[in-house]
């Protein structure tokens, strides 16, 4: 076994009703801890398609959701309230039914810039995450660390919790190439990190990834090779 892979723990699930109800309880009793260990929680969330059967699932939990602080791993430069935004996916998806009360906090604003939109992020992020949902794309991108991107080199190495992103060129990144994304000192510091993904595919991506070390590759290594906790990667095919 290498180091990689005993940095991570891999679920498994039969389909995505199974995957989404345990992942959504997982995410849910570890928010219920942190609310009666210090009567607040924070949880960065990430957007696609993927994550959201959890989101819905999550948004049932019996929590006091008003002590819940919301916030996402990344954004495309987009006003909040456009259909292809992640806050617009999580406002339809997890802000709903009883977690409707929980405190969201976009990446973006309209009429306030890339740079102001970073710098009000890296305030916010002065609250240390609690939980953190990653994504992976077909690329092994995560949150939007693109591979290739040339901004790559200077969000690895970043201090801050958040940088502004150019994927100009990714493929990955699609007809969206500015971004604002979490960086691996910003992953750091949450005590649960869980990776979500489905599909055969994205699990030889994630194979790949677990082989290797260096991030540049495979930007979805810094989800266990980031200091701190062990990685939770749940999987359905």
């Amino acid at each position: 076994m290498n180091s990689q892979s005993m940095r991570s723990r891999f679920h498994a699930y039969r389909d995505e009703n199974e995957w989404a109800a345990a992942v959504a309880t997982i995410i849910a009793d570890s928010l219920r801890e942190r609310l009666q260990q210090s009567g607040q929680a924070r949880i960065l969330l990430s957007g696609g398609k993927t994550p959201e059967p959890v989101y819905r699932a999550l948004s049932h939990a019996e929590l006091d959701w008003c002590r819940v602080d919301v916030a996402l791993v990344d954004e495309r430069w987009l006003r909040p309230d456009d259909p292809d935004s992640n806050a617009h996916l999580i406002r339809d998806t997890l802000l709903q039914d009883r977690a409707a009360i929980a405190h969201f906090e976009p990446l973006t604003q309209s009429g306030r810039t890339l740079a102001a939109s970073v710098r009000l992020a890296n305030e916010h992020a002065l609250r240390n995450p609690d939980i953190v949902v990653l994504g992976m794309g077909d690329d092994g991108h995560t949150a939007s660390l693109f591979p290739r991107a040339r901004d790559l080199e200077h969000a690895l190495n970043a201090s801050s919790d958040y940088v502004a992103i150019d994927a100009t060129g990714c493929s990955g990144a699609g007809p969206w190439p500015m971004r604002i994304s979490l960086t691996p000192a910003g992953l750091s510091k949450a005590p649960h990190r869980l990776l979500l993904i489905r599909g055969d595919h994205k699990r030889h991506v994630l194979d790949r990834a677990l082989d290797g070390d260096d991030p540049r590759e495979l930007p979805v290594r810094i989800a266990f090779t980031a200091p701190g906790t062990v990685l939770q990667v749940h999987w359905y095919p």
